[in-house]
């Protein structure tokens, strides 16, 4: 493939804190390397952008990927409080809000993991499980983090028949990696559901009428050698071009 012809995809990054002491913005080397061997050429979308210049970086970009990350500010949609809850960001929050709106305004392919389909899911009015343990019955273990590989397949996730990731996957069943102690309880409008955990959460979502706009609640960045994950991103970055 010509280099001229690589989509070019933003990719949302954290706040951290380097060793000296000061906050650095981050992004995950497993989405880099999920956009570039998927044929993208995948950078990094900064913290504290002003709301005024992002759609002049949303001209230059072929597609958005909302990578994973802490939780969302409950205030956001009006979450019960839980002392589970960490990693709030009001700077990213206030970002990946604002790219959500304008990426589906403009049709820009958007592909959402984990944190990713929680902003999605909330930006388009729905809620979430502040902690998924307390407060969904027979809830199976979903937090296999931090002391657990990445890449550990914690439990099957079905497909809804027809649906993109069916035919992305080409299966009505598979089996994921679970890294996240939060999720989707009511679906935001817009929004169809589309993969399920055995206790019945809602693993993946998919907007209406967008050409590209779905989001899953494992990480497939993290099973680089599988081939639905290959497929998932593979198939991104084509409605990219």
């Amino acid at each position: 493939m010509s280099r001229t012809h690589q989509p070019l995809i933003g990719i949302t990054g954290g706040l951290a804190q380097n060793e000296s002491g000061s906050l650095v913005c981050q992004v995950g080397q497993a989405y880099v390397t999920a956009i570039t061997r998927a044929g993208g050429l995948p950078v990094m979308i900064p913290l504290g952008l002003e709301d005024a210049g992002l759609p002049a970086l949303l001209d230059r970009l072929d597609g958005v990927l909302l990578s994973g990350g802490g939780d969302i500010d409950p205030e956001r949609f009006n979450g019960a409080l839980h002392a589970k809850v960490y990693g709030i960001s009001p700077e990213r929050d206030q970002l990946e809000f604002a790219l959500v709106d304008l990426a589906l305004e403009m049709d820009k392919p958007l592909l959402a993991i984990c944190r990713g389909i929680q902003v999605l899911n909330v930006a388009l009015g729905g809620d979430l499980h502040t902690h998924i343990q307390d407060q969904v019955t027979h809830a199976l273990k979903h937090d296999w983090f931090p002391k657990f590989p990445r890449d550990k397949r914690a439990h099957t996730v079905s497909l809804k028949c027809d649906s993109k990731l069916d035919q992305i996957y080409g299966m009505d069943e598979i089996r994921v990696n679970s890294l996240h102690h939060q999720g989707i309880s009511r679906v935001g409008e817009g929004l169809v559901a589309t993969a399920f955990a055995p206790d019945g959460l809602v693993e993946g979502v998919e907007v209406t009428g967008a050409k590209f706009a779905l989001g899953v609640q494992w990480h497939p960045e993290c099973l680089p050698d599988e081939e639905g994950s290959k497929k998932l991103f593979a198939a991104f970055v084509q409605a990219c071009h």
